[in-house]
């Protein structure tokens, strides 16, 4: 989701985020690593590479969906999502963790399970958790373009204020 999928630079996360963070004066340059298409699998041959660039104070991880759609093993998903998090703690990084949700065609408990790795990661590593990064987009037709997976730039803004609101306490408190 981070990719920006069919839209123009300034529609996308990165850009609506790091426009947040400057006009309330913070510090911080947001970087986008997404790639369209991507499994927790790529972030994890990535995640290295990715903190190798200005120092990183945050991270937002946001992987899974991918995963989802192709109905890949929920424990490789769950593996690979807690390697990505133990690199990036080691690094003394803070962690935000984008929470997805399986298609609604997979099992129930696929779906079931799928969503709950989330919340037993976040518990685990002790980090912040956006429950669902497309709360409020997902299944809205007025907020997704024409495939129904990704966002338009209307779905954009809400899906950069749900993390805000897990992102901004943590700014204030560096």
């Amino acid at each position: 989701m981070t990719a920006g999928y069919g839209l123009t630079e300034d529609q996308g996360l990165t850009a609506l985020l790091q426009r947040k963070i400057d006009e309330m004066g913070y510090r911080y340059r947001v970087e986008n690593h997404g790639i369209l298409g991507d499994t927790s699998a790529g972030g994890v041959s990535r995640i290295d590479w990715a903190l190798e660039e200005d120092p990183v104070k945050f991270l937002i991880l946001e992987l899974g969906g991918n995963d989802g759609l192709r109905g890949l093993p929920i424990a490789d998903m769950k593996k690979n999502l807690a390697e990505i998090i133990e690199r990036t703690q080691a690094r003394r990084v803070t962690v935000i963790l984008a929470g997805m949700e399986a298609p609604p065609n997979m099992s129930e408990e696929y779906t079931s399970e799928f969503r709950q790795v989330y919340r037993d990661l976040a518990k685990k590593y002790k980090l912040t958790l956006i429950p669902f990064l497309l709360e409020g987009v997902a299944g809205n037709r007025e907020m997704n373009q024409s495939d129904g997976i990704h966002p338009n730039a209307a779905g954009e803004k809400v899906m950069t204020e749900n993390v805000w609101r897990e992102l901004e306490p943590l700014l204030l408190k560096n």
